[in-house]
């Protein structure tokens, strides 16, 4: 529960950071341009050059995908349903399909299923929601996103093609496709791995320093429709499909927990940094955070029962 701890420690330095005035209003904008910018390319440099696919982790590298589209899906369907904007729609794509599962994830797995389970969550964060990352969280970043005038831009395909490849996680994972290394030489391993080591501090300092705890009415509606399909609705879904699979093993449980965990940290910053709903966005995945420390347990103890 260490990582837990650790990451309300951050949210409270950041929401410390804003009601003390010591740091500048647009700090949290700030901080998640580093993130996009600096934090995340390094880390899909250094952790793509050690995915390694074989047969027995098909079912916790083959249940991200499934759900992408289903959470999709559910967000667009809830979008026409209430007329919610384009920039709303944009950042609830970016966010709603991701989970936390790795600096969340991991400390949790083992938690509920010891060290051996391990290995699964980390398939299932590396094949699923690392690549969903870098792919879906981009290409709606680029969609949905705002110029820096503040005003949203209808692209051309060409358009978001140039936006797409020039957004820097982009090139780092052309880069890490095609010259990445398990282990860079010399100093440049170092470099990679301490500026990756900033992401989720950074990250989750800018969103305390965003976190609004009184949500507007308005945002009432997306923010617990979020929290449904995000928390409640994906994982059920999960735990459906592997009990109608007939399969109880190891590798299943931990596919269904890491199905369970509160957005990606990460996730929003690529919505904030594109510039869609920042406030609502640093609410929803706060207050997922907080959430999540009831819902996980309660997924993990159907999965036991």
């Amino acid at each position: 529960m260490s990582a837990m701890l650790l990451i309300l420690a951050y949210l409270v330095i950041g929401l410390v950071l804003k009601r003390t005035h010591l740091m500048p209003v647009n700090t949290g904008q700030v901080l998640n341009q580093y993130v996009i910018n600096v934090a995340v390319p390094a880390m899909i440099l250094l952790h793509l050059p050690h995915l390694d696919i074989t047969r027995a982790i098909l079912t916790p590298a083959i249940m991200p995908w499934v759900l992408f589209p289903i959470s999709i899906a559910l967000v667009l369907t809830s979008a026409k349903i209430w007329k919610w904007s384009r920039e709303l729609t944009g950042a609830l794509l970016i966010v709603v399909p991701l989970g936390n599962t790795s600096f969340l994830g991991f400390p949790m797995i083992e938690t509920f299923f010891g060290t051996a389970g391990l290995p699964y969550a980390v398939i299932y964060d590396q094949v699923g929601s690392f690549i969903g990352l870098a792919f879906f969280a981009t290409f709606f970043a680029a969609v949905y996103g705002k110029r820096e005038d503040g005003n949203e831009e209808k692209l051309s395909i060409a358009s978001l093609t140039k936006r797409l490849v020039t957004f820097p996680p982009v090139i780092a994972l052309i880069v890490a496709f095609i010259f990445g290394m398990q282990n860079y030489p010399g100093m440049l391993q170092t470099l990679i791995s301490n500026l990756a080591a900033t992401l989720v501090p950074v990250v989750m300092i800018a969103v305390g320093f965003q976190l609004q705890f009184r949500i507007p009415k308005s945002d009432l509606l997306p923010f617990s429709v979020a929290m449904i399909i995000k928390l409640l609705i994906l994982p059920a879904v999960a735990l459906g499909l592997i009990r109608a699979l007939d399969l109880n093993d190891l590798a299943a449980q931990v596919t269904v927990l890491e199905a369970s965990m509160p957005f990606m940290i990460t996730a929003g910053a690529v919505a904030i940094g594109a510039g869609l709903k920042p406030r609502f966005v640093a609410s929803l995945v706060g207050y997922g955070i907080l959430f999540g420390l009831i819902t996980v347990p309660i997924w993990a103890w159907l999965l036991q029962a």
